[in-house]
Parts: C-alpha cells; structure tokens; sequence
C-alpha cells in the first residue's frame, strides 16, 4: 500500500452483554434462569432475598408433649427410664431456635424446659426416705405418665382420622324420589270455613217452616250421613253436605259433625285457591 494514502480511524467497538459480565459470546453452560426470555448466568448484585423466605421446617409439633415425645421415639429411649440430660438437651436446642423466630409460640415450650431442668435437677440429688423407709417417688414419674397418657391419646386420634369420614371419603348418596302428579290443594282457612258456614245459614233462613216438633238428633248419626255422601266419590262441595229444608238444628249438627270427622282426620277439607269453592272428600280412598 502506498504511504501516501491515509487509513481511516478505527471506531470502538462496543462490548456485548456476555462480555461486560465476564461470558463469551457462546457459553455452554446451563442459564441460572430465564428472564423476559433472556437466559440469566449470574444473580443480579441488587437482588434481595428476605430471611425467612427459604425457611423450611422439616418437622411441625402440636406442643411440648409432642415434641418430647418424638425425641423419645427417635432415639428409641425407653419411655419408663427417659435419660433426662440427653433429652433436656435436645430439648433445649429446640426451643432457642423457636424463641428467635417466635416467642409467642416458645412460651409454651418454655413452660416444659423449666419442668425438664427441674426434674434433672432433683435426681441429682440422693433419694430421700420416707417415713416408712421406702424410696421416694422418681422424679420422672408424673412426665412420664402424661407422656403415656398424650401417646394413648394421639394413637387413638390417629385411628379415628383413618376411619372414613363423611365430606372427606365419602359422600352421601342422594336420590331424587318423583313425588306423585297428583295436585295437592292448599289448606281451607277458617275465615274461608267461617264465610261458607254463614252463607248456609242465610240460605236457611229464607225456608220458613210453621210446623213445630222436636227432633233428637246425634251427631254420630250425622257424621255416619256425611261419610254416607263421601263414600264413591272424589269430591263434594262443602255446601251440598247440608239441606237448608231440613232446618236450622240440622245444619248446626251436621256442621258438627263435619268437623268432628275432620278433627278425627276422616275427611279433607280442601280449596284450590282463596275465595274459591270448598270441597270434602274421604282423607283415605280405597284402591
């Protein structure tokens, strides 16, 4: 090349994205993770990870007994000789963790670690006799009765947790009985009885008879003659149970002797609708 040409500058060439953290253009290496897209290789410096956010506990306990009793049943002591250095200091292990995260929650636990340093404290001590030269009580006695007590408790809980349960196993089974296309009329009211009742009335009294005598009348007999009217056929109108003719005193006992056989759940007085017509029939229709 002649010296006399002159070269062009050189521009700067501007680093890659791989480059300014330190990866070559191709890296085979597996991404940490995916942004927007992007494979990320490294966590950003900023990034904040609060403390309890990778918090894992491996074992949940439902209180101090509890807890006791799996470091028993974990270490295969013998619940009726618990060795309590051992188990104290497990115990109390457990609980600082629990009291630096809630202390709410290790107030129950603290309960039972002074229980624990209490008891060790006492056999360390030598025996005292009693009156009678016997030995005293051990001190593990009472924990170890709640202890086994708690154990017969869980255990039964356990099983009846098993056990199927309603909503959880299994469901009820329903099934849908199609009632009868029968229609069934709503109830008569006692205004609407009452209405009916003083038409009859007012219709007798339009019938004016001269002739005077004196009639025994039963109401068994009437309620026989309404039974007698009812029997063969679906419904009667309330009204055709009664003969004005046949006088007031009449009506009155066959009006008696209507509700009689109604109380006694003989008849059905029935009425499609307010206002409307009232009908009798049999409560019990043969096939």
């Amino acid at each position: 090349m002649d010296s006399s040409e002159t070269s062009l500058p050189e521009l700067p060439v501007r680093p890659t994205a791989a480059e300014e953290i330190g990866l070559p253009e191709v890296v085979d290496q597996v991404a940490l993770a995916r942004l927007y897209g992007e494979p990320l290789f490294a966590l950003p410096q900023d990034l904040y990870i609060p403390p309890d956010a990778l918090e894992i506990f491996l074992e949940a306990f439902e209180g101090p007994l509890d807890l006791l009793l799996y470091l028993i049943r974990k270490q295969n002591f013998n619940i009726l000789d618990i060795p309590m250095a051992a188990v104290t200091r497990q115990y109390l292990q457990y609980v600082e963790e629990i009291r630096e995260r809630n202390l709410e929650l290790a107030a129950e636990y603290l309960l039972m670690a002074a229980m624990l340093i209490e008891i060790k404290s006492r056999m360390l001590l030598p025996p005292k006799k009693t009156a009678e030269g016997e030995e005293a009580e051990d001190p593990r006695a009472e924990l170890v009765r709640r202890l086994l007590e708690y154990e017969q408790m869980k255990a039964a809980a356990f099983r009846l947790n098993e056990m199927p349960q309603v909503g959880r196993d299994v469901l009820r089974a329903q099934v849908y009985i199609e009632q009868s296309l029968q229609p069934r009329f709503p109830d008569v009211h006692i205004l609407d009885l009452q209405e009916a009742w003083r038409d009859i009335l007012r219709r007798a009294k339009l019938v004016q008879h001269h002739k005077i005598t004196r009639e025994e009348l039963s109401v068994r007999e009437h309620m026989s003659l309404v039974l007698k009217k009812l029997q063969g056929r679906k419904f009667v109108e309330f009204e055709q149970l009664f003969d004005p003719t046949r006088g007031v005193p009449v009506l009155i006992v066959t009006f008696i002797a209507t509700l009689e056989l109604a109380k006694e759940t003989l008849i059905e007085l029935t009425q499609a609708e307010a206002y409307a017509p009232i009908y009798v029939r049999l409560a019990y229709q043969p096939a």
